[in-house]
């Protein structure tokens, strides 16, 4: 087992200012704002946003224009229900129509047939 070095005060501040240079060198190697690099690396970034927000709006056109389609179907759909339930009830009204003319006539005949008996 080594021997447990103990950190001296000098060691520390010494580390610490090490640390420090490294850091200071390390930001005043970085290119400036005017480097080429840098500005290719934010045309890449610009034109990475600009495609980005041009699917997202061509994503948001085709959901409002599936959200349309969806709406219009569904208002054809009522159409077709509503025509079918005005068609029903007409063809119920004709049905009842002809109902009540029948059950006329045959009252109307009952009645006849009351008379003609009674006349004679």
């Amino acid at each position: 087992m080594g021997q447990f070095k103990e950190n001296q005060l000098v060691d520390r501040l010494a580390a610490a200012a090490k640390a420090r240079e490294a850091t200071i060198a390390r930001l005043r190697a970085r290119p400036g704002a005017d480097d080429p690099a840098v500005l290719a690396r934010q045309a890449a970034r610009r034109s990475v946003v600009q495609a980005r927000e041009v699917r997202m709006a061509e994503r948001e056109a085709a959901r409002q224009a599936a959200e349309a389609r969806r709406a219009a179907e569904e208002a054809a759909a009522l159409e077709r229900q509503a025509a079918e339930v005005a068609r029903l009830a007409a063809e119920r009204a004709e049905q009842q129509a002809q109902l009540a003319a029948a059950q006329k006539a045959a009252r109307d005949a009952r009645f006849a047939a009351r008379k003609a008996k009674a006349r004679r």
